[in-house]
């Protein structure tokens, strides 16, 4: 069946081309160069202060790039959010969110730190993972002089990078590594059966547009590589596979009610708050995935502020929120 009919009229424009048509391995090379260029064109143009450095990967692995972006001025123990770009676990880089990691950076007086994780299928599970649990590691040991306050750094993503988010806050749970104040989820690919024979009872009325099961099932076999998710690390791989959900920072997903990712969104902040963690979610009616690249549908501005709103009080200091 065809869900045109049920798009918020602001966000047609992304529905008039089909994106990235028979994504595979063989066209992925192509399918970066178009996603970063897209990105690049829509993000704010706003700068803060911008450095990168590398860092030591987990276990041996590969060093891992990270971009910063700090607010200018001395104050010191400033909130931090280590971010998570999107891509389908196979594109996107640290990069191409400076704009937007900026903008964040200067409207909540906080260092973000966007982790350029490896990408698969060229580095399947648990590489992006584990780069991005070096990256959080290593913000929370360096807090000091990065000017952080290390009980204020919030995990926050979009698409892909908001699953790994989400696994992320399983790992460093399980690993008792650094506890994130909150974890922030924008749109999350959190289910690997998604777009499978496993996927129960798919939503005919999401998944049309934009990114498609087609797509998420190539980012997940890409990911997945030889490893078969039965083991305790599951929900690092995927976080719906995870068995457990107690114990997880605050959560705050927003979603759009046709996004192929509105059902696995629904089910996680359901499984969460069942478990005692608190959650905030958003759906957006008629909003396609990636419905804020059309920066002036209401959905974007409504996004916009219930984002904002939801992690100036994860960043917020324990004596702000005590008055």
């Amino acid at each position: 069946m065809s869900t045109r009919h049920l798009v918020d009229p602001s966000l047609l424009p992304l529905t008039a081309y089909e994106f990235l048509p028979g994504l595979s391995r063989e066209n992925l090379t192509d399918a970066r160069v178009f996603m970063d260029q897209m990105i690049a064109s829509i993000a704010p143009r706003t700068t803060a202060l911008r450095g990168e450095v590398r860092i030591p990967g987990r276990n041996g692995a590969p060093d891992v790039r990270l971009v910063i972006q700090t607010p200018p001025g001395q104050t010191t123990a400033r909130p931090a959010v280590l971010f998570l770009h999107g891509g389908g676990m196979v594109m996107g880089s640290a990069t191409m969110g400076e704009g937007f990691d900026a903008e964040l950076a200067l409207t909540h007086d906080a260092v973000v730190v966007s982790v350029d994780y490896r990408l698969a299928p060229e580095v399947p599970f648990p590489g992006p993972i584990d780069d991005a649990y070096a990256a959080l590691r290593w913000v929370h040991a360096n807090a000091a002089s990065l000017g952080v306050d290390p009980s204020r750094i919030v995990l926050m993503g979009q698409s892909a990078g908001g699953g790994l988010a989400a696994s992320l806050a399983q790992l460093t749970r399980d690993d008792n590594g650094p506890r994130p104040a909150a974890q922030i989820l924008i749109y999350p690919m959190l289910d690997a059966r998604t777009g499978t024979a496993l996927e129960t009872d798919p939503n005919p009325t999401t998944g049309e547009f934009s990114w498609t099961r087609a797509h998420t099932r190539f980012g997940w076999e890409s990911l997945r590589g030889d490893y078969l998710p039965t083991d305790a690390r599951a929900g690092h791989f995927s976080a719906s596979l995870g068995q457990d959900v107690s114990h997880l920072p605050p959560a705050f997903i927003a979603v759009g009610s046709l996004d192929v990712f509105f059902d696995e969104s629904m089910d996680y902040a359901r499984r969460l708050s069942r478990a005692g963690v608190p959650v905030e979610l958003h759906v957006y009616p008629g909003a396609i995935h990636g419905f804020d690249a059309i920066p002036n549908a209401w959905m974007t501005t409504s996004f916009k502020r219930e984002l904002n709103e939801a992690l100036a009080r994860a960043l917020r200091a324990p004596t702000q929120l005590a008055a």
